[in-house]
């Protein structure tokens, strides 16, 4: 993998081995085990058998925020994609359709990955999402089904990925 360093401590990466490892911990996740079970009164994800899940939570259950609940009451992103081009703008409508449905497939199954906010920002549209796996997730699939340039900045010291797209 090769880094250059950018300014503000983010590093371009490249990936060639189709995995994207976070290199710092998370201060979004808890800092000890959850009681089991835990249930989160915002959104009703389930802490059960050491991970969130969309189960019913049983009346007894501990109640405490979830990370994806506590990072938008925070108003804090671990992803940002931004999309921008002329082909973006020309079949936008399309494209965030395949964003928002990438991003409810993986919600289904992964609680604390979600979109944030969608933000129109200098040009650009701006996505920011709960978890940096999402981000980079939603710019490959945009990749792969419409190709253009995709670039990824991690800073691991905030364990916060920029992933830009422009087509």
């Amino acid at each position: 993998m090769s880094h250059a360093t950018f300014a503000g401590g983010f590093r371009q990466i490249q990936r060639h081995d189709g995995i994207f490892q976070e290199h710092v911990h998370d201060a979004y996740k808890a800092k000890a085990k959850l009681p089991e079970p835990t249930v989160c009164p915002q959104c009703g994800a389930f802490f059960h058998a050491g991970r969130w899940q969309w189960l019913k939570a049983p009346e007894n259950a501990h109640r405490e925020i979830c990370p994806a609940c506590h990072r938008i009451h925070d108003h804090y992103p671990a992803g940002f994609l931004t999309m921008k081009g002329e082909f973006f703008q020309s079949h936008r409508d399309e494209i965030m359709r395949l964003v928002h449905n990438h991003e409810k497939h993986q919600r289904a199954e992964h609680p604390l990955k979600r979109i944030m906010a969608v933000e129109e920002k200098d040009g650009a549209t701006v996505v920011t999402t709960t978890d940096i796996h999402l981000a980079r997730g939603m710019g490959e699939a945009l990749h792969h089904a419409y190709q253009g340039e995709l670039q990824f900045h991690y800073n691991p010291e905030q364990n916060l990925l920029r992933v830009s797209w422009i087509h």
